[in-house]
């Protein structure tokens, strides 16, 4: 019986032709802009994002804190979801990198919306941090995997820039939403001025990130990659593996969301299992367990022992699954009969 992997979609491996591609990939040194590859990859997604420049980088939170340290000040605040990546994930590093504090509002499965932030902009006071930035996530991650609409992102990144403050979209599964929603990614992305989009999770490279924004954001964040330890040389390898996916796995993420629908429905006719089938809208499954089988914990090492991984979250019987390219719907199958094993 194999091992069906639901922990993250960060768990994938390369594909035979990414591979290929990597191994394929021209390279030069990055650091002062001669690797071709990595040069043809930042083109190509700031021209679909319709910006002036992109970066590449290391991770999404690399690709993140270039984006709060392009966008900031020392001693600025951002606002931010009270799920969001960067104030609950990125170890602390607003304030220890960039110097900038996190306000926390809590929205609406990870969204946030103008009621949730009107009123809230500190004003002039020497008492206060000065509110610079908006930080929105889009899918959210612990909100749900949920999208937010087009018209959400013109209301309340219109009302933020009405009220002269910067945003940064952490679209770490960007490709996830445009997919479920319908729209198209430089539609989302004219909303903000800087935009971290990482390759390592949907659509399955080994590694990799990339902020896109205008020429003098990204200017910014090239100092703050190299201050922050990520000068790269000859990254194209890894950048092949980018400039593939974009070719091949995006429109495919349509199957992760089919199959994440398929396991919350076989989940939902387990009787001790908590789960709202509407909440499922792209590969992230949320549910709960009843408290009489155990912590979360529990479940998670119940069930590794049968061969399903799988992360407790948020709560102390709170589950997530997470679907990717290396999952099958075979697998979704075998995952469920394994949940019924378990908690029946």
């Amino acid at each position: 019986m194999s091992t069906v992997e639901l922990r993250s979609d960060t768990f994938t491996k390369p594909t035979a032709g990414m591979l290929e591609a990597m191994m394929s990939a021209e390279v030069g040194d990055d650091m002062i802009g001669e690797d071709p590859t990595v040069n043809k990859l930042e083109a190509r997604v700031a021209d679909m994002l319709g910006k002036e420049a992109a970066v590449y980088a290391c991770s999404g939170t690399q690709s993140n804190q270039m984006g709060v340290w392009a966008n900031c000040e020392r001693g600025d605040e951002l606002l931010i979801d009270s799920t969001g990546h960067i104030a609950n994930y990125e170890s602390g590093a607003p304030a220890i990198l960039s110097g900038v504090s996190c306000r926390q509002f809590q929205g609406e499965f990870g969204r946030l919306d103008v009621h949730h932030l009107e009123n809230q902009i500190r004003r002039d006071d020497i008492h206060y941090a000065p509110t610079k930035l908006l930080c929105l996530e889009n899918t959210t991650n612990l909100g749900g995997g949920r999208s937010y609409s087009l018209e959400q992102l013109e209301r309340v990144c219109g009302w933020a820039h009405e009220n002269h403050l910067r945003t940064h979209l952490d679209g770490a599964r960007i490709f996830n939403a445009c997919v479920s929603a319908g729209y198209d990614v430089a539609d989302v992305a004219r909303h903000f001025d800087s935009i971290s989009i990482c390759f390592s999770k949907g659509l399955g490279c080994p590694m990799g990130s990339i902020l896109v924004g205008s020429k003098e954001t990204i200017q910014k964040a090239r100092r703050a990659r190299k201050l922050m330890g990520g000068a790269l040389r000859q990254a194209g390898i890894i950048a092949a593996s980018a400039l593939y996916a974009l070719d091949h796995h995006v429109e495919r993420l349509a199957e992760d969301h089919a199959n994440a629908k398929r396991l919350a429905a076989g989940l939902s006719e387990i009787s001790t299992v908590e789960i709202d089938l509407k909440a499922v809208e792209t590969n992230l499954v949320f549910f709960n367990i009843d408290p009489s089988w155990g912590t979360a914990v529990d479940v998670e090492q119940r069930v590794a022992e049968k061969g399903v991984k799988l992360y407790s979250v948020g709560g102390t019987h709170k589950l997530r699954v997470c679907t990717h390219l290396n999952v099958t719907t075979e697998q979704i199958d075998q995952a469920i009969k394994v949940f019924q094993e378990c908690l029946v």
